[in-house]
């Protein structure tokens, strides 16, 4: 067995520090004060370390792939009462899954001997079998034959179609040439020998078909005994594919408090996944999580934070603690904290309940607010307080949403009284007519006053609602942008935005490939802070009855 790998804390590093009553929300929180000091010993393990190799990005110099990578730590309890933190990393650190320091995976497909690697050698047995068969001259020269065989009677066929064409044609001709000059008798003559031409045209056509037909029917023949030797290996390395996949599903458990195991394909069964995805299982809680129970250690909180470079598609900052992921590890979680005590789901609380909502302007089509941050624009899952349910309920109107502003964004939103408003108002929003500006304080500097940003963006269906920069399947997003000024390394800016994606000022801001600095306060791209500085400023469009220039501007509010 593995040495245990637990850390001690020295009774100094935590002396008067209040330990956490309930176990972190691990999707939504703030690291505890203890957490923050298990991560800052484990960071400074990293920094200097010489156990093992890995390009994180950090160093310039450093050669090879870059990855960088999630760290968890688990602030735990032992059996005697003595505090201290299990470590952890996602996925594999630098090409292995075992290291000094970090807890082990959950299920190590990688240990020697076991059935995972034993079956992957039947597999590329098959592999190699596959490889020679298609590398093997006789079958390699067949398809050359067989595709030349195609080109040559394609060219030859379309060649015989084109002369049939043009004898035709000639012959219409010589029809018409000889109808009125030729008595009866002699163009009956000349209409069988036409005739006859062409049944001979068609003729050599149907032999030309029939030869070019035989011949590549031959070579299909011969390649046939080599393809289905392929085929039937092909078949076979997919049904071993998929009883290793279904045994992986089987073997590979998670443990809870009460020892109750249950393996990860049934836990996905019950999500809207049906099987695990890709990489379930291997993020850095459900590791520390298991090797707690198995160790009979007493979870008390846990913290996970980034480590390296940014990738190119997530927003991750070196050093910044972010939540677990949903789509993987939150219905590995639900089983493994079961029992367990959490702290209070942020996401469920109504944080905009005491906030007013002011109404700027109103007539008998349209409503215009200035909405207060941490409301809704309309009912969530949850939570029902919002924008829409208000004005129904004070105005004793049913309000036509036209637009809206993600839950943390203040500033003006116009909503419809008719569908006439909503239907003109909505096609202006769809055109790109109205004008927008936002407000937003960066943290950090920006170097460039003005801007434009092209970043296409795309749903995290792995960790909702978060997005990804993706060039090939993302959505245009266009945003554009006007320093206003700057101070204490913070930046006061007006964004323009061409395009409405989802957190699409957000991800503008904090992508390195964008500004590289996130919106103050921005718990989802940066850090939190008392509220999220993200203003809707200015709106402009046009009156849908009156067509009068409709501007509103509200006040900013830092």
């Amino acid at each position: 067995m593995r040495q245990k790998l637990i850390t001690y804390f020295d009774p100094k590093q935590i002396e008067g520090i209040e330990l956490p009553q309930k176990f972190t929300f691990p999707f939504f929180y703030q690291p505890h004060k203890i957490t923050e000091i298990a991560a800052a010993d484990l960071q400074n393990y990293l920094e200097h370390q010489d156990n093992f190799e890995h390009n994180f990005g950090l160093d310039p110099q450093q050669k090879g792939l870059v990855i960088g990578k999630m760290f968890g730590v688990l602030i735990v309890e032992d059996h005697h009462g003595k505090l201290g933190y299990l470590s952890a990393f996602s996925g594999k650190l630098g090409g292995t899954n075992t290291h000094v320091k970090f807890v082990p995976p959950v299920f190590d497909m990688l240990t020697e001997n076991s059935f995972f690697l034993k079956e992957i050698e039947v597999l590329n047995a098959i592999n190699s079998q596959v490889d020679q068969i298609e590398s093997n001259p006789a079958y390699v020269a067949l398809i050359n034959k067989l595709e030349e065989a195609k080109l040559q009677a394609e060219q030859q066929i379309n060649a015989q179609k084109q002369l049939l064409k043009e004898n035709k044609a000639e012959r219409k001709k010589v029809r018409q040439a000889n109808k009125s000059v030729l008595s009866p008798d002699e163009y009956a003559l000349l209409e069988a020998d036409l005739i006859k031409q062409s049944l001979r045209d068609k003729h050599e056509f149907n032999m030309l078909e029939n030869y070019w037909q035989g011949e590549i029917e031959a070579l299909q023949t011969q390649l046939r005994s080599f393809e289905d030797a392929i085929e039937l290996l092909k078949k076979e390395r997919k049904e071993k594919s998929s009883d290793l996949q279904q045994q992986l599903f089987e073997q590979y458990s998670f443990l809870n408090q009460y020892g109750k195991s249950k393996s990860i394909g049934a836990i996905f069964s019950e999500t809207i996944f049906g099987k695990p995805p890709a990489g379930a299982g291997e993020c850095a809680t459900p590791k520390l999580l298991q090797y707690a129970f198995l160790h009979n250690y007493k979870p008390i909180a846990m913290a996970e934070f980034w480590w390296g470079a940014s990738p190119k598609s997530e927003v991750r900052k070196h050093k910044q603690f972010y939540p677990a992921c949903t789509g993987k590890c939150e219905p590995i979680l639900k089983h493994m904290l079961e029992g367990v005590e959490l702290d209070e789901n942020p996401l469920l609380k109504n944080l905009g309940e005491a906030k007013q909502l002011e109404i700027i302007y109103e007539d008998s089509y349209l409503i215009v607010v200035n909405k207060p941050n941490e409301l809704l624009s309309v009912p969530g899952i949850n939570i029902q307080d919002s924008v829409y349910t208000r004005l129904k309920y004070q105005l004793n109107i049913e309000p036509l949403i036209i637009h809206r502003l993600d839950m943390p964004t203040s500033g003006l939103l116009v909503v419809a009284k008719t569908k006439e408003a909503h239907k003109i108002i909505q096609k202006q929003f769809l055109k790109r007519t109205v004008k927008k500006r936002y407000t937003a304080l960066l943290d950090g500097i920006i170097e460039s006053k003005t801007g434009m940003i092209k970043l296409p963006l795309m749903m995290d269906i792995e960790d909702r609602p978060r997005q990804l920069v993706c060039f090939e399947q993302g959505k245009k997003a266009i945003t554009e942008y006007q320093v206003i000024s700057q101070q204490e390394g913070k930046t006061k800016i007006h964004f323009y935005p061409h395009t409405g994606r989802t957190h699409q000022l957000r991800m503008h801001a904090s992508h390195h490939l964008g500004l590289n600095a996130p919106i103050v306060g921005d718990d989802l791209y940066g850090k939190s802070a008392d509220r999220l500085y993200l203003q809707a400023s200015l709106l402009e469009f046009i009156h849908p009855i009156t067509q009068e220039i409709m501007r509103f501007e509200v006040a900013e509010e830092f």
